[in-house]
This record gives C-alpha cells, structure tokens and sequence, in this order.
C-alpha cells in the first residue's frame, strides 16, 4: 500500500513522504514520537499527562538539531482530542505539523489484536470493529487506543492509519503454550488463551540481541526480561516466539510493580468467599494494590533498593519474590528452548538496575550463565554484554526502542516499495 497523495504548492517538486508520527494513547495520557525513517532518527516527543483534569500537562521536545529545551504547557486538557490537537500545534511550532507532505503514516500502539492481528495493519471501518471487540479482553487499554485512532483519524482523514499490536509477535506460540487447561468450548466461545504483551519491545530486544551477538536472529535463542513497571518474560526462538509469560490480560507472569503475576486462580475464589470482596475489588487488589508496591509499599525499583541497604527487611523480603520469580523463569523458558543462547535484559529496571541483573542470573552458573560484575556496574545507552568471556550463554543488557519499533513496522507496510529508501526492515519484521 502507498500512502495518499498530498496536493503540492503550485511551483513545488513532489515529496516523497517519510515521516512516521507514533502514537500511544493511554487513559489519561498520550505519548508521541515523530522519526525521520530515512536514518530512523527522532525529530521531536512528547508526553500529554493527566487528560481530563485540571492539573494537565504537555511536555514537548524538539530532537532535530539537538540542543533544544522541552516545552512546557500546564491547564486543563479536556480530551485525547485536545490532547492530539495540542501536540501538532507543537510539532507545528518547529515546522513539523501534520500537514506535511512529509508525514507518510501514524502508527498507533494497539495493546489486544487477538488472534485476528499477527502483523501491522492499516486501520479500515472492520478493523476498528475488531479492536472494539476485544475490549472486554483489554479493557483498561483498547479503549484508549481507539480513542488515539479516531482523533487522528479526524485530524488526517487522507493519511494511513497503522495498527501495531503489543500481541502480534506472540501468535507464533504453539497451541501446547497459548492453550490454558480448561473446558475447549468455554475457552473458545470467550477468547480465553494466553496472548502476550509487550511484543514489540520482545521482538525488537530479540532481534539487537542477535545482532549483538553477530547473528541472524533465524540462528539465535534468546530468553528476553522486559521489567519495568510492568514486566514479561519471553521465549524466543529463531525470532519467533514461543512462550510468554502473560497470559489473557497482563496481569499473569512477573512480579510486578503494582500486579500479582502468578498467583492461584483459587485465591480469587477465597477472597470473595472468606473476605467478602467483589470481583471488582479483587481486581483492583490484583492489578493495583499487588507487586511489590503490595510486598513492601514501593514500586520504585530505585527506593527499594535505598531502603534494603538501610537494613529493611520488608524491602528486602520483596526484592528476594521477585528475584524467585525471575529465575524461575529464566530456568521454565532454558527448558522449553533446550538451547539459550542468550538472556536480555531490557525496560526501565532491566536496563538500569544492575542489582536485579546480578542477582536474578546468580547461582545459574551450571546453565552456562554468568554476570561479570565490571560490566554489569557500567549505565550506557547502548546494547552491551554484561557476561564474562567464558560464559556459555550471553547474557546482554539491551535498551527497548518500541517507538521505532511501531515506526518501522508502519513505514515497511505503507512507503512505497520503488522509493530505495530503507524501511527499516531491520528494526521491524512485519511477518511476526
């Protein structure tokens, strides 16, 4: 598909469009990206906080050129529709607007495809449809999301709209790991399978992981830790995913900053019976009050780590769950790969807390891994190896980039196939 047409100033030569506006629209907030994806590189962000109240917040930042301040806008912003409406008013500001011949595509990170969805897709009336219809499996993020689409749709009715699904990489799991152990019909006639988040951070971690390594990703397992507020673990083989840890909701898997991860189904069952909570008071326990900030009052990786040097035992005791819960794990998904090739680590804890890193890979040395403690202290932005020479099995540290991500898959699927330029093929597999 190649994007539509802009009409051009009388005297003008014709621009081939190769921007990328990136969208993530969240309840109460809008994150935004525009790339230049000639050389993939940012032109400005953007973060619109706390819609829908008073004490709103636009914070703006012209990339091109470097050098530039962020911008700042304070006051209520009633809607994602002001919110949208209020970031091209920035971007026009540095002569980005949306009006550009420029602008080839948005691309808006869509949190539930289903099964229907295993690739970036152009939006069309069917599928919005489909995306409203998997609302009761994401409730708290497919609204959002089709809140973003329908604004931006509003503002470039001409432009291709692009779905870019945090599910899609994880469709290539076997049915033996998608499946859960319950009555087939029920589970078919509800959706109720593990589906997978966070699929664009694992697929492009996957891939900088092989490439670190000096690898096609086709020859490499890797076992990628995504931990940040929220947190997944994926196996990955050959570039395809086998198993991931969350489930139908992101609610499965890790310890989390504010969620369970595991937990006995049955536990729901005893809250209601015993203490007489409703199912939505559980899910808010599940999901809100769980994790670490339910362990020990944090969810800041960061504080808890100042208060277990303080001597907390509360703190300490939290950290230690999700250490447990990481390695198991890392030992499940070493098992289902029957060869690992390397562990990633990535998201805000994964890249920045070296503690998490050395003590979720220590006493793993008979599975051939090993974290070297120079490297593993050493903060870069840039994909590094934390393992001794000697280890079996690489274990990397591997910032995500799940805005270029969402931008590549978009360019890939909408620029024109005879422009010559690259679409970033390499940051973006668009046959997950």
């Amino acid at each position: 598909m190649t994007t539509s047409p802009i009409p051009q100033h009388e005297g003008t030569a014709p621009v081939e469009p190769h921007r990328v506006l990136v969208l993530n629209s969240g309840s109460s907030s809008v994150k935004y990206q525009l790339l230049d994806m000639r050389d993939r590189s940012r032109l400005a962000s953007g973060l619109v906080e706390r819609i829908g109240e008073e004490t709103s917040r636009l914070v703006h930042t012209p990339l091109a050129g470097g050098g530039a301040e962020p911008r700042e806008r304070t006051g209520p912003i009633a809607d994602h529709d002001a919110a949208l409406k209020a970031a091209a008013e920035e971007l026009a500001a540095d002569g980005l607007g949306l009006d550009s011949p420029e602008l080839a595509a948005i691309g808006h990170r869509v949190v539930h495809g289903g099964l229907k969805f295993s690739a970036p897709t152009v939006i069309t009336d069917e599928v919005l449809k489909e995306i409203e219809r998997l609302v009761p499996v994401a409730p708290l993020h497919n609204p959002a999301n089709i809140t973003g689409i329908r604004t931006a749709q509003a503002l470039r009715p001409d432009l291709p709209q692009v779905a870019v699904f945090d599910t899609a990489f994880h469709t290539t799991m076997p049915e033996s790991a998608a499946r859960y152990a319950i009555d087939v019909e029920t589970a078919d006639a509800h959706r109720i399978r593990r589906y997978g988040f966070h699929g664009t951070s694992h697929a492009y971690v996957s891939r900088k992981t092989a490439e670190l390594l000096g690898k096609a990703p086709e020859d490499v397992n890797v076992i990628v830790l995504h931990l940040g507020n929220g947190a997944s673990a994926s196996a990955v083989a050959g570039g395809r995913c086998v198993e991931t840890s969350m489930g139908l909701t992101p609610l499965e898997g890790l310890v989390m900053g504010t969620r369970s991860g595991d937990i006995d189904p049955a536990v729901v069952f005893h809250l209601k019976r015993v203490a007489g909570m409703s199912t939505d008071e559980v899910d808010v326990l599940l999901n809100k009050k769980s994790g670490l900030v339910g362990l020990c009052g944090d969810n800041d990786m960061r504080e808890i780590r100042r208060r277990i040097e303080e001597g907390d035992e509360q703190a300490a005791l939290a950290f230690d769950i999700y250490i447990h819960r990481l390695k198991k794990y890392i030992g499940a998904y070493a098992a289902v790969l029957g060869r690992v090739d390397a562990v990633a680590f990535t998201a805000g804890v994964g890249e920045n807390s070296a503690p998490v890193r050395e003590a979720a890979i220590a006493g793993l040395e008979e599975f051939g891994l090993a974290v070297d403690a120079g490297l593993n202290a050493v903060r870069s932005g840039e994909p590094r190896l934390i393992s001794p020479e000697y280890a079996r099995v690489a274990v990397a540290v591997v910032p995500t980039d799940e805005e270029l991500e969402i931008a590549g898959q978009t360019f890939a699927l909408v620029a024109p196939s005879d422009t010559g330029q690259d679409t970033g093929q390499d940051a973006a597999q668009v046959d997950n």
